[in-house]
Formats: C-alpha cells, sequence, structure tokens
C-alpha cells in the first residue's frame, strides 16, 4: 500500500507539474518560449512491493523546420541578351524592379516618333510648294522667246550700281556735313548750319541745304563760300587749361579775352608741323565764370564735350572756396543742405573746411558738386551768409589739375588722362 500510494503521489506531483508549465505558458503570452520535443511518460510497476515504480522516457524527433520560400527573381534573360531592369513606382508607392520599360515611356515614344514623322512629311509639302512657286516666277519672268527677262531695266541697274551702291559701301566713313565744316575749323557747328540753310555750301557742284547729308572730305569736293574745303581733317586734340581770371569761355573771335585766345601761338605753329592739314576749331567743354579761376578742358572732339557735360555722366567736379570772414559749424550745415537754383533744389557732394595758409589770411572750404549748374558753388556759399572771396576748379572727375601748371598754361591730355575723365579714345 506503501508503494501504491508513492506511486500515486508520485504520479499526482507530475500531472501537478505539466499543468503548472501548461498555466504559465498560455498566461505569459509576451515571452518566447523554444518549443521541446513531445515528451512520453509510461510506468511500470514490479511485483514485488519492496522494489520502486519505474519510469520509461522517450522524446519524439522534432518536426522538421519548414524551408523557406525561394525569393522571386526576374525572368532570367536569353543567353547573349542584357537584361536592363526598370525601377517604377507600383500602385502602392513603393519602387520595384520590372524587365520592361513603364507603358507611360512606351507610349510618349510613340507619340515623339510620330510627332517626328508628321513634321518632317510637312516641311517636304514646304518645300514642294516652294519650288513650284519659284517655277511659276520664272516661266512669268520669261518672255515669248523662252529667255529670261531682268526684273529692272538696264539702265535703272547701272544707276544703282554707279551711285547707290558706292554710297553703301562707303556710309562707314561718311560723316554730318554740318560736322564736317565744324570739325575743319569753319565755324561752329550751329554756324555751320546756318551757312548750309543759306545755300552758302556746295557739295560735288551742287547747292547742299542739309545737314544731315553724309559727305567724304577725302572724296566729295566741298565748298564754303567759294573757297574750297580741304581733304585732310585735323586730329582730335584735349587740353586742359588752368583758366585766369577775367577770361570767358568763348570762341568767339570778338572777344579779346577768350580762353582760346591762350592758344594763339598753338594755332599759328600748326602750319609748321601739320602742313595741308586745316588748323583745329578749339573750343571750351563746359564754362567758368570770369571771376573763376582753375580747370577748365579745351578740344576740337565734339562728341567728347557732349559726353563729358552730359548729366548722365555725373561727374563729381572740386572748387576750393576762399570766403571772407569766419566760419563756423552753422555755416557747414547751412551749405550741407543746399539751396535751390532756377528752381531746382541742389545739394553738395560734400563740404569741408581746409586749414589756413601761411600767406592767406582767409578760411578756405573743398565743395564738391555734380549738378554742373550756373553759379551753384557761389550760390551754396551764399545761402549761407557768406561772400566769396576767390573761387578755384581744381578737379573734374578723376582729373586733378595739375600742381606746377601756372595760371594761362595748358597741357595736352593723354589717354589715361582722358580715361579718368570717363572717355575712351
Amino acid at each position: 500500500m506503501a508503494s501504491t500510494s508513492s506511486a500515486t503521489s508520485t504520479m499526482m506531483g507530475m500531472a501537478t507539474l505539466c499543468f503548472s508549465l501548461h498555466r504559465f505558458s498560455t498566461s505569459q503570452s509576451s515571452f518566447s518560449l523554444r518549443t521541446l520535443p513531445r515528451l512520453t511518460c509510461s510506468l511500470s510497476s514490479s511485483s514485488s512491493s519492496s522494489s520502486p515504480p519505474k519510469f520509461n522516457i522517450s522524446f519524439a524527433p522534432s518536426k522538421p523546420e519548414p524551408e523557406p520560400e525561394p525569393e522571386s527573381k526576374p525572368e532570367e534573360a536569353e543567353e547573349g541578351q542584357m537584361l536592363i531592369p526598370w525601377i517604377v513606382r507600383g500602385e502602392d508607392g513603393k519602387l520595384k524592379l520590372q524587365s520592361e520599360p513603364p507603358a507611360s515611356l512606351v507610349s510618349a515614344m510613340v507619340n515623339a516618333e510620330t510627332e517626328t514623322k508628321t513634321k518632317t512629311k510637312q516641311k517636304e509639302v514646304m518645300k514642294k510648294q516652294s519650288k513650284k512657286k519659284e517655277k511659276g516666277g520664272r516661266e512669268d519672268d520669261k518672255g515669248s522667246s523662252g529667255a529670261t527677262v531682268p526684273r529692272y531695266s538696264k539702265a535703272a541697274r547701272r544707276f544703282y550700281n554707279e551711285n547707290l551702291r558706292v554710297k553703301d559701301r562707303e556710309s562707314d566713313t561718311a560723316t554730318r556735313l554740318s560736322k564736317v565744316l565744324a570739325a575743319s575749323g569753319v565755324a561752329s557747328r550751329r554756324s555751320c548750319e546756318d551757312l548750309i540753310f543759306g545755300g552758302k555750301v556746295t557739295v560735288n557742284g551742287s547747292v547742299c541745304n542739309t545737314p544731315q547729308t553724309r559727305v567724304d572730305p577725302a572724296k566729295d569736293v566741298i565748298y564754303v563760300n567759294g573757297s574750297r574745303l580741304p581733304k585732310r581733317q585735323p586730329r582730335k586734340v584735349y587740353f586742359a587749361l588752368n583758366k585766369p581770371k577775367g577770361y570767358i569761355c568763348s570762341s568767339g573771335e570778338k572777344e579779346s579775352k577768350s580762353v582760346i585766345s591762350l592758344f594763339d601761338d598753338y594755332l599759328k605753329n600748326w602750319d609748321k608741323n601739320h602742313a595741308g592739314v586745316p588748323a583745329p576749331r578749339l573750343f571750351t567743354v563746359g564754362r567758368l565764370d570770369v571771376a573763376t579761376t582753375g580747370l577748365i578742358i579745351v578740344t576740337n572732339d565734339g562728341d567728347f564735350a557732349q559726353r563729358l557735360t552730359h548729366p548722365s555722366t555725373n561727374l563729381s567736379k572740386e572748387y576750393i572756396a576762399t570766403v571772407d570772414g569766419s566760419i563756423h559749424k552753422k555755416h557747414l550745415l547751412a551749405i550741407s543742405e543746399g539751396t535751390t537754383i532756377e528752381g531746382v533744389h541742389c545739394v553738395p557732394d560734400s563740404v569741408e573746411l581746409l586749414p589756413r595758409l601761411p600767406d592767406v589770411q582767409r578760411d578756405r572750404l573743398r565743395i564738391v558738386v555734380h549738378d554742373g549748374r550756373k553759379h551753384e558753388v557761389r550760390e551754396l556759399v551764399k545761402s549761407a551768409g557768406l561772400e566769396i572771396y576767390s573761387l578755384k576748379r581744381v578737379r573734374i572727375g578723376g582729373f586733378k589739375l595739375p600742381s606746377d601748371l601756372g595760371l594761362g598754361k595748358y597741357t595736352e591730355l593723354n589717354p589715361t588722362n582722358l580715361s579718368s575723365l570717363g572717355w575712351k579714345s
């Protein structure tokens, strides 16, 4: 009985263990437990009561793991043929590989090929139509004998070749008549226009009343008031003059104290150095009033003068103003605020009080302007309650008046000086 009860208790213990393992596995679903092989138990009891019961335990063989499914591979290309994979975005939005191009690309290629064929056909049709038109025009130009009739008469073609074609070729060297006369020193351009309008100018034997007529002095015969205009034109000259006080900026012959009269010696010696070339007609670029001294440009180049005086160049001009009385801060503020000149409010670029010189017992101002209004600097100083004793211009653009250039003296400008004035010769 004791052996039977012990066996029974052993069986009960194993059953309890199996039940506990089952509950643990079902309750702890979050744990991943390895599957154990199946356990088989059998109880054998002997007839003798003294020997304990024996258990036969065997393990069942584990189930074979399922083989992984082979990954789908794209169809292999035929031997000797290269496979070009296409990366296409599917309907689910993911990228995938496929061996054939997408349908949209195939459709676009077909449409492009169709359009190319259509355009080629249209070009061929247009060429055929143009050839038909040319043939029709040629047939119209043919006379009864079948020979081609020229579109223009022989006299018309001769007139064109002798006159118009030659002028077209020479249009690059031709210049307006009024400009040629002014460059030759006849008079100012405006006065030359008056001479042309008055019938005083002839070109190739005919009176010319149009200043815009394009002529070439080297080939055309030009007379002004019965005098033949030289074929050769003077070269362009450019001078920087230190204008003295009392001279006016005018090229008139009647004014004895014109700044051009300071070039009399230069013009008298022109024939010696330039035989057969007329002397240049000089004029000033801009103006300085009679009482103002300093830098003034003199030239015979009208385009250069127009360029420098045009407001678009925005060239600054520097003046040194010597004033009577003492200069205080309020005067500097008043000048810097500007003043109204001819209905336009003008403001200087800069105003600066300079230290006194040992030999000049007056205060000096450096004033930079760019508007170029008449008496602009004098009006600015006057608006501040000061009176100018002397005024001198020392700079135009990037060119400064040479310190060693005396009053009434001039120097010829080189290409570097001209470039500092914003001119490319």
